[in-house]
């Protein structure tokens, strides 16, 4: 199983990072150590003292495909959910200084909590709500209208690269508000105004 995400995926975000548009989907990887479960606490590492909450829509694949076309893409996911991308920012800072991956930043530990995974189809995808809690107070909004690339095409654009297996995650990109995360902290994740997400930091 492994865990594919999509960064610079909303214009706000883009914008509030000072980063450039990108001409395709900017991907990087996860390992499946990242993965966080059943609102297990995420245990603050001492590798960074600048860790960011990026709230995402994630999607499950439901069956193997490579080289899938768009108009088939539909066909590969069934289930969604909700997922943080954890970023330790200064690392990752130091990282695109050199020109060097962003694995470090991205892929510790405990990066990637997740929420239970829902039918898709309860949704309208190109139209879905999401945010982000802390402490009681709204930090992230989003809605899958204002993403650059939709669930469909980054589907296609990454299986011309890695085949795509039954379990694999796909983080689809984070919208405006991006902030520190501090010990002691709650985080609440809700879609279309359902709490599905909701632990602490530790």
């Amino acid at each position: 199983m492994k865990i594919i995400a999509v960064g610079r995926n909303y214009t706000a975000h883009i914008e509030e990072l000072k980063n450039s548009v990108p001409t395709e989907p900017v991907i990087f990887t996860k390992p499946e150590t990242a993965i966080l479960r059943n609102n297990e606490p995420f245990y603050y590492p001492s590798i960074s003292n600048n860790i960011h909450h990026e709230l995402e829509v994630v999607l499950k694949i439901s069956k193997v495909g490579k080289n899938i076309e768009e108009k088939f893409a539909h066909k590969y996911y069934d289930e969604i959910g909700l997922g943080i991308d954890f970023t330790a920012r200064d690392i990752q800072s130091r990282l695109k200084e050199k020109g060097l991956p962003w694995d470090l930043a991205k892929g510790f530990n405990g990066s990637a909590p997740i929420s239970d995974f829902v039918s898709k189809s309860d949704y309208d995808l190109a139209n879905l709500n999401f945010h982000l809690d802390i402490n009681g107070e709204r930090r992230q909004t989003g809605n899958t209208s204002l993403m650059i690339y939709s669930f469909d095409y980054i589907i296609s654009f990454v299986s011309q690269y890695f085949t795509l297996k039954t379990g694999d995650l796909i983080f689809t990109g984070t919208p405006a508000g991006v902030s520190e995360v501090k010990i002691g902290d709650r985080l609440v994740a809700s879609l279309e105004g359902k709490e599905i997400l909701d632990f602490e930091i530790k």
